[in-house]
């Protein structure tokens, strides 16, 4: 199975979200089938076929979230990284600003699923095969 060594080489290619479709399938290719990131500390339970799972430490210091969800200023800013206007670690603190508290990619469906702490689906965007 993958490595965390193996995802942080495939994660130190992205420099924006503009990158983020190239590092989907690296990390595919891995055989990644799904992962969550977690706003608060930054680190990813990553899953692979056969009940596999590895996590990542801790990739920034604790943020605090949001106590409530601002849905279309997150949408905003979103679109504002997917088009590299924002560095991931701008990205991460709007996230906690606004409200997220996690994400999770399942690569089999190609979505990309953002919830607030009380789990409900804030947004659910499919995963280009290419920048646009």
């Amino acid at each position: 199975m993958f490595t965390i060594a193996q995802l942080n080489a495939a994660h130190s290619r992205v420099k924006s979200g503009a990158d983020f479709p190239a590092y989907i399938r690296d990390i595919k290719k891995l055989g990644v089938t799904a992962y969550d990131v977690f706003v608060a500390d930054g680190h990813s339970d990553y899953y692979g076929d056969n009940h596999f799972k590895t996590s990542s430490a801790a990739s920034h210091e604790p943020l605090i979230l949001g106590r409530t969800v601002d849905a279309e200023q997150f949408k905003k800013a979103l679109k504002e990284h997917q088009q590299g206007k924002t560095d991931y670690a701008t990205f991460i603190a709007m996230c906690a600003t606004c409200g997220i508290e996690k994400w999770t990619v399942f690569l089999d469906k190609m979505t990309c699923a953002y919830y607030d702490a009380a789990g409900n689906e804030i947004l659910v965007e499919e995963i280009p095969l290419e920048r646009k």
